[in-house]
């Protein structure tokens, strides 16, 4: 049977950035009570930005019950959070390690990986997930260090944390960047966000071709709108209370919907795929 989850309108709920999870209305469902492993990532060691909450969270829950040990790495102002994603992972049995600190620092990035290798020895599983975003009617409205911010953790970090991350890699490990239909569909009023999008796309694809002889992957999963204190805390209210209805599904996603994506594409399985992008859209296509 298929369940039922929340569409719009959603009752009016501003929020300062990053936002929180349990300031929401209705509350992103993460798999909690619905994700089942088994077993497909026994043993793995994986690092996850942005675990706290949102997608992060929902991907740290599966990888959890699959059987991989995580490391979440998150703003110290999200520790409400953390600190939730951290007791989910423990209940399945893994070793969970936090690393507060702001990806927009390639200092911070390296001492990230360090963390995770300190804690596993190695790393199979590295999820480029965190992201910054703000909407603006204008150009001018976005200041140099809006547009520099955005850059820096979007897109700058995710070649810090994968520079750092490779030599602690071995052959069968994976890569997975959350890129969006921002990609290819973008909204004038997240400029810099989108921009950052195609970026990352790009950058992937790169990526991809370059690893192939060390026998790593790397791939994008593209979300259409998802349900995350990411949008009480960076959109309008308007937008907020509509949020999903653009979609032929007519709802957002949930972050739990997500999870299976980066669970097959850090998985085994998926041995021979590596440069692709993954839409999960609601419908929406990407051209």
């Amino acid at each position: 049977m298929t369940r039922e989850d929340p569409t719009p309108p959603f009752p009016s709920q501003p929020q300062e950035v990053p936002g929180k999870t349990d300031a929401m209305q209705p509350r992103p469902d993460h798999g909690e009570q619905s994700y089942k492993g088994s077993g497909r990532l026994q043993g793995k060691k994986a690092v996850i930005t942005g675990g706290d909450s949102g997608i992060g969270r929902a991907v740290a829950i599966a990888f959890a019950r699959e059987g991989a040990d995580v490391l979440i790495s998150y703003l110290p102002e999200e520790e409400t959070d953390a600190q939730q994603a951290k007791e989910e992972i423990e209940r399945a049995g893994r070793a969970a390690v936090l690393a507060p600190g702001d990806i927009s620092s390639a200092d911070h990035c390296r001492s990230v990986i360090a963390q995770a290798v300190e804690a596993f020895g190695r790393i199979d599983i590295l999820v480029n997930n965190a992201a910054h975003q703000e909407t603006f009617n204008a150009i001018e409205e976005i200041s140099e260090e809006e547009w520099d911010y955005t850059f820096a953790v979007n897109i700058h970090a995710m070649f810090y944390l994968t520079k750092a991350a490779v030599p602690h890699m071995q052959k069968g490990s994976s890569i997975i960047n959350t890129t969006s239909v921002q990609s290819d569909s973008p909204s004038q009023e997240l400029l810099a966000y989108a921009a950052t999008k195609g970026a990352i796309q790009n950058f992937t694809g790169g990526l991809a071709q370059m690893l192939a002889e060390r026998g790593i992957r790397a791939n994008c999963v593209a979300p259409g709108p998802i349900w995350t204190p990411l949008i009480p805390a960076t959109m309008p209210d308007e937008k907020v209370k509509s949020f999903g209805e653009q979609v032929p599904m007519k709802r957002p996603g949930q972050p739990r919907e997500l999870a299976p994506v980066y669970v097959m594409l850090a998985s085994d399985e998926a041995s021979y795929i590596s440069g692709a992008t993954i839409a999960v859209t609601g419908g929406k296509p990407i051209i």
